[in-house]
């Protein structure tokens, strides 16, 4: 089964479809082409890596509209819009409604690819961060009320004399349960605690 990234393209113009997809494949990368927006999203995988480059002005939907649908979705897929009528204003709202690029017609072969490479990198990097996170998750959830009180104080800067005092705790005590909390986490320094984990204790 293939498994190389795919690159949806979403183009009314037949031979744009071609050429681009023909343009996609010379990479290594798989495109899959489509004619009409609504085929696309009745066809589109939330779950592979790749990307997808819009047309702006298609019959039917835009490809705003469909940008919109896409980050509705809290889709993760890197956007590239494409248009043969660009303008400063359409260019800021892509932008603004979470394109990664703006591209105008004819488009210039190796920035295109560029752009795509470029794409599917950060589409890996963005599943990477969202698997460690839940990994981390995951192993705080372990942690009992009592752990994460200590790891509170503790990231409050608080010796283990002062987090004894604060909980009515022995310093042994402490000791255990910070002992406990690195192992269940999976750390082996207050640093590399505080900068995994501290987003998740503020979620508390």
């Amino acid at each position: 089964m293939d498994h190389s990234p795919i690159i949806y393209l979403v183009d009314d113009d037949d031979a744009v479809r071609q050429s681009l997809s023909l343009l996609i494949r010379t990479v290594g990368l798989r495109a899959e082409v489509f004619a009409r927006p609504d085929d696309f999203l009745a066809a589109y995988d939330a779950n592979a890596i790749g990307c997808v480059v819009l047309d702006i002005r298609m019959p039917g939907m835009s490809g705003f509209e469909v940008l919109e649908r896409l980050a509705e979705a809290r889709v993760t897929h890197p956007v590239v819009m494409v248009t043969g009528h660009g303008s400063v204003d359409l260019c800021r709202r892509a932008f603004k409604t979470g394109a990664m690029e703006f591209l105008q017609k004819p488009i210039d072969d190796q920035l295109f690819l560029d752009t795509l490479q470029k794409a599917v990198k950060q589409h890996i990097a963005t599943r990477e961060k969202q698997r460690v996170s839940h990994e981390a998750r995951q192993k705080f959830d372990r942690l009992s009320e009592r752990e994460r009180e200590v790891f509170a104080l503790m990231a409050e800067g608080l010796s283990t004399k002062q987090i004894a005092k604060e909980l009515g705790l022995s310093p042994r005590t402490v000791e255990t349960h910070r002992a406990h909390l690195f192992a269940k986490l999976e750390v082996e320094s207050l640093v590399q605690l505080i900068r995994v984990y501290c987003g998740l204790l503020s979620e508390e």
